[in-house]
C-alpha cells in the first residue's frame, strides 16, 4: 500500500456527500466555466472521502488513532 488511511470512516463519508452536493451544486446552479470548476475541486474531496486519505493531513501529520 503506497499510502495509509488517515481519515476516520464518518468523515470519510461526509466528505463524498458535501463534496457530490458541492459538485452538482457548481453545475446546476453556478453553471458555465465557474460550475465546472467547482465541481471539479468538489471531485477532489470526494475522492479523499472514497480512498480514505488526504494528503493535506498527512503533510500536518494527522493519523487515525489505533484500536
Amino acid at each position: 500500500m503506497v499510502y495509509v488511511k488517515n481519515v476516520p470512516n464518518g468523515e470519510r463519508v461526509l466528505r463524498i456527500l458535501l463534496g457530490a452536493g458541492a459538485a452538482g451544486a457548481g453545475v446546476l446552479m453556478v453553471g458555465g466555466m465557474a460550475g465546472w470548476l467547482i465541481a471539479a475541486s468538489a471531485g477532489g474531496l470526494v475522492l479523499s472521502g472514497l480512498l480514505g486519505f488526504c494528503p493535506a493531513c498527512a503533510m500536518v501529520g494527522r493519523k487515525l488513532r489505533q484500536p
